[in-house]
């Protein structure tokens, strides 16, 4: 019994966290749907209308954020006035995303669309919140159209495979990616690199084995739980922006943001990994990442 109850205590430290998550995610819906009901609100999801409801969604998550993981932005700067797509490195669970995504909210008032995963889209209950925040499937027409809306439009070439397969070493795993630099190449916009500081230690996957790849690649659902949820630093960069150049390929655009020769590795990096080589050890210690907590300097 005494066996039993540990494990069982065990297990349920390391999931409640990421279950909250997904509870505060379906809270975040639920509050939505009645400031719809009371309002009437009909219009555009993505319309000014809809400012003081997601101003208090992002106020919600960034209180989180500050508690939780003692959450810092830096890099705003980098960001262009009018469009841009965001690039940036998936974490087990991308909560840094929607901590980012509220506090430029909060700060700018802006919003980012979100390319995601076709999965995401199948979850039930989240189709308004999904709607109001901007979360979009992400074919070619939907990103130009948004682009040329003025929007930022951001992207994780690495998706669900990232967030699955990579690790505490924040191996990058885009395979052969590249439509977001034909998307930039068409809409003449710059592409702005992203990444944040021991996401991988807040948030982990269990090792990579044959049968985790094998369920993925058959199913295309990420089946295996994320657990973990640790009070760490999370520190989020934007790097500086990649600007349009009409005499540039797609493929050259991919180099381009992949390419940075560092003293650790005679492979090139991408900008995303020159974030990383700058502000990441690696590979990632959660013990580290919970002491930067109390530590005011960064790099």
């Amino acid at each position: 019994v005494v066996i039993i109850s540990l494990t069982m205590s065990a297990l349920l430290v390391i999931f409640i966290v990421p279950l909250s998550i997904l509870f505060f995610i379906y809270l975040s819906n639920i509050l939505l749907l009645i400031y719809q009901r009371n309002g009437e609100v009909k219009p555009d999801p993505l319309s000014d209308v809809w400012d003081s409801a997601r101003k208090t969604i992002a106020s919600f998550w960034d209180i989180y954020a500050r508690i939780w993981h003692g959450y810092e932005l830096h890099g705003v700067e980098n960001i262009p006035e009018g469009p841009g797509i965001l690039v940036y490195y998936h974490g087990a669970i991308p909560v840094d995303y929607l901590y980012f995504l509220s506090r430029l909210f909060l700060w700018k008032k802006r919003l980012c669309l979100s390319v995601a995963d076709h999965f995401v889209f199948r979850l039930p209950g989240l189709k308004l919140l999904l709607e109001v925040m901007g979360v979009m499937p992400g074919t070619r027409e939907e990103c130009l159209v948004a682009l040329k809306n003025g929007y930022l439009v951001s992207i994780s070439p690495g998706g669900v495979r990232e967030a699955l397969f990579s690790d505490e070493s924040y191996q990058l795993l885009w395979g052969n990616r590249k439509g977001f630099a034909q998307v930039a190449l068409d809409a003449k916009v710059p592409i702005i690199p992203m990444y944040t500081q021991n996401v991988r230690e807040g948030y982990r996957m269990f090792k990579e084995r044959r049968l985790f790849r094998q369920l993925y690649e058959s199913t295309r659902l990420p089946l295996t739980p994320p657990y973990g949820g640790l009070p760490v630093k999370f520190r989020t960069y934007i790097g500086e922006p990649i600007p349009y150049d009409p005499n540039i390929t797609p493929e050259e655009l991919v180099e381009k943001v992949c390419k940075g020769n560092f003293l650790f590795s005679f492979q090139t990096k991408t900008a995303i990994q020159a974030l990383i080589s700058k502000h990441q050890t690696i590979p990632g210690s959660i013990w580290k990442a919970l002491l930067e907590r109390f530590d005011k300097y960064h790099k």
